[in-house]
């Protein structure tokens, strides 16, 4: 039986209760753990594609801001060889690039929005996931079970994992010093 239909079930779930309810602790957290791994890399994919949606729209309006400075650059040639008509219509077609612009960066800061939120929701996931983790090791450590810890942690670190170990770290080594100066 799953325990989560959505992401946001991982994140507000009660670990406690569910285990509370459980017979068997152990089987139960590492079925939940399982999908929570599971719904860490879909969180991951959504992040990346996300992520890619961002750069893709912020390469696109900056070619269109291109355009739009050819089309001046357009209307001024046309001014100096004495074709108002040109002109008119090239800065025409500069409006129509702008109102383009315009669309593209409302679509991106939905994207930015999006990519943001999915973000929140992935270092969520991992803090879960991590209780979780902590949860079985204390499990195993009262049945002494480390097998278990093994398969547990055998999930690669992702980048954002190691990220977030090395602001831990950053964080530790100032404690250290500030606690020094003391």
């Amino acid at each position: 039986m799953p325990y989560f239909s959505r992401l946001t079930d991982i994140v507000t779930c009660n670990l406690t209760s569910i285990l509370e309810e459980a017979e068997d602790k152990e089987a139960v957290l590492k079925e939940i753990i399982f999908e929570m791994t599971e719904g860490l890399a879909g969180a991951e994919r959504s992040v990346r594609t996300a992520s890619t949606n961002v750069s893709r729209l912020e390469v696109e309006i900056g070619e269109q801001r291109q355009q739009a400075e050819q089309w001046v650059q357009e209307a001024q040639n046309a001014l100096t060889n004495g074709n108002e008509d040109q002109a008119r219509s090239a800065l025409e077609r500069k409006h129509e690039v702008e109102d383009l612009i315009a669309g593209l960066e409302q679509q991106l800061a939905a994207a930015v929005s999006t990519r943001d939120h999915l973000k929140t929701i992935l270092n969520a996931l991992q803090a879960r996931l991590a209780d979780g983790r902590r949860r079985l090791r204390s499990i195993d450590s009262e049945t002494e079970e480390v097998e278990v810890v093994a398969s547990a942690d055998a999930v690669p670190e992702t980048p954002a994992v190691v990220e977030k170990k090395s602001k831990v770290d950053a964080e530790l080594e100032a404690l250290r010093k500030q606690m020094q100066a003391k």
